[in-house]
């Protein structure tokens, strides 16, 4: 049987070990810092001998998975809209949603909440180590999708009509999923 023993002076991790190593239980992992119906969420850790550096990194890794996130689901609600239209102007909605969706993830994420920051200190190296888990909530992210494609000069009437279709679905399921 194996037995995890932590202590409380500043390591970065709970270690138990067994045939095939070391176990780490990092700071945010589990099902409450996963993305699910109606959250996306993402975690990022960063380190270097400057804290401020460290924390820089940790947020870049944590932000990077977030949009990561919405590309992906994004794109699979085009693939599945194209899927469902056949017609001429179904490939061209799909890449003007999907340049939207690039825009809007190069330019922020909205809504994006910290939920939570840990910071070690390793004595022996100097090194700092953060942990940084964050949150964006999908209806509001989606929100902001559908208010940032209405003032997208590109975007003829037909195609944000399209848009704020396939956005109002995906905001329905998110709320749906939020009040269960």
């Amino acid at each position: 049987m194996l037995l995890a023993v932590c202590s409380f002076v500043a390591l970065p991790a709970c270690k138990s070990t067994s045939p095939a190593g070391t176990k780490v239980k990092q700071p945010f992992t589990g099902n409450k810092y996963e993305s699910n119906s109606t959250w996306w969420r993402g975690t990022g850790q960063g380190v270097s001998i400057k804290q401020n550096i460290a924390r820089g990194k940790a947020d870049s890794e944590a932000r990077s998975q977030l949009a990561s996130q919405v590309g992906t689901n994004m794109r699979a609600v085009t693939d599945q809209y194209l899927g469902q239209t056949e017609n001429d102007r179904a490939r061209d909605v799909a890449d003007k949603f999907q340049s939207l969706v690039r825009e809007v993830m190069n330019t922020e994420l909205a809504d994006l909440r910290k939920i939570g920051e840990e910071t070690y200190h390793n004595e022996t190296t100097g090194d700092y180590t953060v942990y940084v888990a964050y949150e964006i909530k999908k209806n509001a992210m989606l929100r902001f999708m559908k208010k940032q494609a209405r003032t997208d000069a590109k975007i003829d009437k037909l195609t944000l009509d399209t848009i704020d279709e396939i956005l109002d679905k995906e905001i329905a399921k998110a709320e749906a999923a939020q009040e269960e």
